[in-house]
């Protein structure tokens, strides 16, 4: 996935090099070398500030927080909705589109690079899926809250 994120800011790049270091127009009506430049930096620093967001996911009495730390939402759940808990393994592309918070009829997940998750069964019948690197211990805790 960093590969795939990597794209425009390494082409971006190459034609600022292509144009500005080799000093070959691109295109019938090329960007300006300062736009090349500024572009080439825009799309780096928001490539690097999308590598530095984390799933973060914190246990409270009575309710469960996911956030994407690096980007600004924090998201609760209330534990009083939840019916289940399993742990399930994950592909984020096929299962759910993509990484980050996904929405779909079946229900909500919150994605990052982890391969497997806990799913939560809502009493509404809709799921939740939080990504985990370590799954089977944030599903017990949370089944051990609900007990609580």
């Amino acid at each position: 996935m960093r590969v795939l994120t990597a794209i425009p800011p390494v082409a971006m790049t190459l034609l600022a090099v292509w144009q500005v270091g080799l000093g070959h127009k691109w295109g019938r009506q090329p960007m300006s070398n300062a736009s090349l430049i500024g572009w080439s930096i825009i799309l780096w620093l928001i490539y690097l500030r999308l590598m530095s967001v984390k799933l973060i996911t914190q246990l409270f009495p009575g309710e469960l927080r996911v956030a994407m730390k690096g980007l600004w939402r924090s998201y609760r759940i209330a534990l009083s909705a939840v019916d289940s808990v399993s742990v399930v393994e994950i592909d984020a592309i096929r299962d759910w589109g993509g990484y980050g918070v996904r929405h779909s009829k079946r229900g909500t997940a919150y994605l990052a690079e982890a391969k497997q998750g806990v799913e939560l069964r809502m009493s509404k019948g809709s799921i939740l899926v939080i990504g985990s690197g370590r799954a089977g211990e944030l599903a017990q805790r949370i089944r051990q809250a609900l007990l609580a």
